[in-house]
């Protein structure tokens, strides 16, 4: 077999030395080129580049301009573009761009890139060969005096029949993967539309899934720890959605956006999202069981379920395509899962009202999301009854424990990703394993993630990154507030076990 030729484009020079080497190991023949410009150059000269491997950001020309002048020479060449950026709008714009996948560098990029190399190769040799037998399928008939119909009409299904196959393994292969059930994919691959890209108006039940606070705690990790825990979390949670036939629509870093009712649609399809929704939160306690063991922290889990009609179906392009989910419901999914701290599950009031079984509501909300005109109730879910009958335990806090005196602390207020400038002060009046009371007469919202600074009774710092949730204020004493700890440094805790004696 002709051994593939690869041009790997990189302004840095030991990444594309370090990308040709993989490359190389694996039986492939690479260039290289220090930047687009170079590429061009290469590509104009060379007819035998099968592959181009390029970084989305380079000073003269980036990956995506890349893209646009290759099309204009009319070039077929498919191009893999890397970036370190996860933001999913940029990956939707390099595919919609034209390019044959977007991969993020990151620990996993040798095992990423060889499998995204294998497949495009193998796509563009079925693609070569399927040509070259048409081509030789049309010479032949021509030589033969274009005087057999049935040859060209076999040969017609032929060519119908390959385009079909080649489209079908593609879409398995880049739309459904790993995260949709066996019995979703045939139906969709039985309905000879279930492969178009477009999309349709359904009512869905969607869940947004987050470990909590887990972004202050991969600062204090390594990468490799990093990844464990979130692999430790995925792992389990993959499996529960697909016990109760969720369809997996992204994975954003340490969160999972998933659907209930695409692309099957199933009467009972809202009860088994809150279902799952509760196995998961249960699955917690063996997760952190597993970090513990392995010296990683412990993590928390947010949960927000919405229903609602939205568009759903295939986004991309004919090179690339991913079965989604888009549309105001998702973003309010996403609102209402931001008001949970670790343990809970929210409820829209979309969700409650289409729900047929009966559910343990521990609390209720009015809250006004960003982006919603008026006020809504969302609904904290402590169980399930019926043929699920599952249950979180009653009391998410543990008990609060007066201290012998208050202890001082200071705070800001986070603003989205940013840290508010405002200093404010106050006491810690009691204090349990997961919370506390705070007394303060600075100025603080239900729902508010604050960041906290705490000092021992000589002045030493003990931490300046606790990080935590104001989830209720006492109303008969203005300026009390119960405080839920959402990411809490290995010193902190220290410390609180040490004041509860």
């Amino acid at each position: 077999m002709e051994i593939e030729k690869i041009l790997v484009v990189d302004d840095e020079m030991f990444v594309r030395e370090f990308l040709s080497n993989i490359l190389n190991d694996h039986g492939y023949i690479t260039e290289m080129a220090d930047g687009g410009k170079a590429a061009l150059e290469i590509c104009k000269d060379a007819t035998d580049i099968r592959l181009i491997v390029s970084d989305m950001n380079m000073p003269e020309m980036s990956g995506l301009e890349l893209i646009k002048e290759l099309k204009e020479t009319s070039s077929r060449i498919p191009i893999i573009i890397l970036t370190g950026s996860d933001e999913i709008s940029l990956a939707i714009n390099a595919i919609n761009n034209g390019a044959s996948d977007y991969l993020l560098k990151d620990e996993n990029i040798q095992e990423t890139i060889l499998h995204s190399v294998e497949k495009i190769v193998n796509a563009e040799r079925m693609r070569e060969e399927n040509e070259r037998l048409i081509h030789d399928f049309a010479i032949n008939n021509y030589e033969l005096g274009k005087a057999n119909y049935e040859l060209k009409e076999t040969l017609d299904a032929l060519k119908i029949s390959q385009e079909e196959l080649e489209k079908r393994n593609n879409f398995i292969q880049k739309t459904f993967g790993r995260f949709l059930s066996d019995e979703i994919v045939l139906n969709l691959l039985d309905d000879p539309d279930g492969l178009n890209i477009g999309g349709e108006n359904k009512k869905v039940t969607i869940m947004m899934a987050d470990l909590r606070g887990f972004t202050a705690i991969s600062e204090h990790l390594d990468a490799e720890s990093v990844v464990k825990v979130i692999n430790n979390f995925l792992s389990p949670m993959i499996e529960i959605l697909m016990k109760y036939n969720g369809t997996i629509d992204e994975f954003l870093g340490d969160a999972i956006l998933a659907i209930f009712g695409a692309p099957l649609s199933r009467e009972d399809d809202t009860e088994r999202a809150v279902a799952c929704a509760v196995e998961m939160q249960l699955a917690m306690k063996d997760i952190n069981e597993k970090n513990v063991a392995e010296g990683l922290p412990e993590v928390n889990l947010g949960i927000g379920v919405n229903t609602g009609q939205v568009v759903v179906g295939n986004i991309g392009s004919e090179k690339r395509t991913k079965y989604g989910v888009v549309g105001r419901h998702v973003n309010l999914t996403a609102r209402i899962e931001a008001y949970t701290v670790g343990g809970q599950i929210f409820i829209s009031e979309y969700t409650y009202n289409d729900l047929s079984s009966e559910i343990r509501i521990d609390n209720q909300l009015q809250v006004e999301p960003k982006g919603v005109k008026t006020p809504i109730t969302i609904y904290e879910v402590g169980g399930i009854k019926g043929k699920y009958n599952l249950f979180l335990p009653e009391n998410n806090f543990e008990e609060l424990l007066t201290l012998d005196k208050k202890l001082p602390i200071s705070y800001k207020v986070l603003k989205g990703k940013h840290t508010s400038k405002e200093v404010y002060e106050g006491f810690i009046v009691e204090m349990g394993k997961n919370g506390f009371l705070l007394e303060t007469d600075g100025k603080i919202n239900i729902f508010d993630n604050i960041k906290v600074a705490i000092d021992d009774e000589l002045g030493n710092k003990i931490t300046q990154e606790l990080y935590a949730k104001v989830v209720k204020h006492d109303n008969s004493a203005s300026n009390i507030y119960l405080i839920r700890m959402t990411s809490v440094p290995d010193e902190a805790r220290a410390f609180i076990k040490k004041l509860k004696g």
